[in-house]
């Protein structure tokens, strides 16, 4: 394994900065102390630092001599939840925690940029994207929206997420579609409330509500293609407070993901086609809103192609996976995809006992993977600005 050996001498300074920011989680657009933390070590080691983009998005510009810009991402956000676990940098904020390893992501990134601002081994710009609020709550659209390329512009957008399962440090990649859309919608299901006892002088929601459930489960059986992968989720339901009254109305909430647009449209008019058909055939009136929506990761071949030789010069062939099967978990990293050529990689988080999914209140980053992932940015960054454009 290759890790830049300047990278592997401060390993342990990326390991404390990594805890800190753990044991400091912040929630989509409160990440106040983290970007405050990143601007602050960029500009220390000499980039120009643009903060504000979404609030608290941090990008971070170096340039040495002319060339192309290349954009490396990491994303800030933890989540709402709650850490179990009982190591000295667990969350010290309760309701907060980093589950998904995103106090990681930062760290590597902030790793590869010091390695970069005292080599400068590279022609061209880099900009080192900190971008807040992924966690469904679309911080790299509002960021775009805010005129980040425009501002900032990258001839090429890189991202990276570290994945439990995969052994530590390997990569998987894949051109194409890499992880899927996500749609999620509210429903609500309005009825006529009335007693517990006396269920024909009202419109049962509940009932309705059961019946719109069970139909939407045969969308992907009944209506998509079994060769098009696609899943239809509902997550919430919430109705009624008493054990003998039946309420005016159900509200139902979750998400339909899949990787084809054709497919994905299939699936939101057909939401809707049965939320209102079978609603109403039981006397009730359904209503549909879609109210987060991200696109489907799409990694451009020529980049992956680029990120997966990149990764085995640094892990050797046997620990990239470069044809990997993709994932229906969403990323908003799908957006700067939309605007510009790119990849999005996994690299291992650890295979075995102990590494729970992300997204677990037992989880951690793996402070293994910190130097190889520094590693990797910064050798993706010099290969592709050495690289001539097509």
């Amino acid at each position: 394994m290759k890790v830049i050996s300047q990278i592997e001498a401060y390993r342990e300074e990326l390991v404390a900065l990594r805890r800190d920011i753990h044991a400091h989680p912040e929630l989509a657009y409160e990440e106040r102390r983290t970007s405050a933390l990143v601007a602050e070590r960029l500009r220390a080691w000499g980039f120009d630092v643009d903060v504000g983009l979404a609030r608290t998005g941090v990008v971070g510009s170096l340039t040495n001599g002319a060339g192309r810009a290349v954009g490396l991402r990491a994303d800030m956000d933890a989540l709402p939840m709650h850490e179990t676990n009982g190591f000295a940098h667990r969350s010290t904020v309760a309701g907060r925690m980093h589950a998904c390893g995103h106090d990681g992501h930062t760290a590597m990134l902030l790793g590869a940029a010091r390695y970069l601002a005292a080599s400068r081994d590279f022609q061209g710009t880099v900009r080192c994207i900190f971008q807040p609020a992924e966690e469904a709550a679309g911080g790299a659209k509002v960021m775009l929206e805010e005129g980040l390329f425009e501002r900032l512009p990258v001839d090429a957008v890189f991202g990276m997420h570290n994945w439990p399962g995969l052994a530590a440090g390997r990569f998987a990649l894949r051109p194409g579609p890499i992880m899927a859309s996500l749609d999620c919608f509210d429903i609500r299901i309005e009825g006529r409330g009335t007693h517990g006892a006396l269920p024909h002088h009202g419109v049962d929601p509940i009932a309705a509500a059961a019946a719109v459930i069970e139909a939407l489960q045969t969308i992907v059986s009944r209506n998509v293609d079994p060769l098009q992968p696609a899943v239809v989720s509902v997550t919430k339901i919430h109705a009624g407070d008493a054990h003998n009254v039946i309420p005016d109305r159900v509200e139902l909430g979750g998400g339909i993901r899949c990787f084809d647009t054709h497919v994905r449209a299939l699936l939101k008019r057909r939401v809707e086609e049965i939320v209102a058909g079978v609603a109403g055939a039981l006397g009730a009136r359904g209503h549909v809103e879609f109210v987060q929506e991200f696109p489907a990761v799409h990694n451009d071949p020529a980049s992956a192609a680029l990120a997966a030789r990149v990764a085995a010069e640094l892990v050797g062939g046997a620990g990239v996976d470069a044809a990997a099967a993709p994932v229906l978990g969403s990323e908003d990293f799908a957006f700067m995809l939309e605007r510009k050529p790119g990849c999005f990689v996994f690299i291992g988080n650890g295979a075995g006992p102990g590494s729970c999914m992300i997204h677990n209140s037992g989880y951690d980053f793996n402070d293994e993977i910190l130097a190889i992932g520094a590693s990797y940015w910064v050798r993706l960054a010099q290969a592709f600005l050495a690289a001539q454009p097509s």
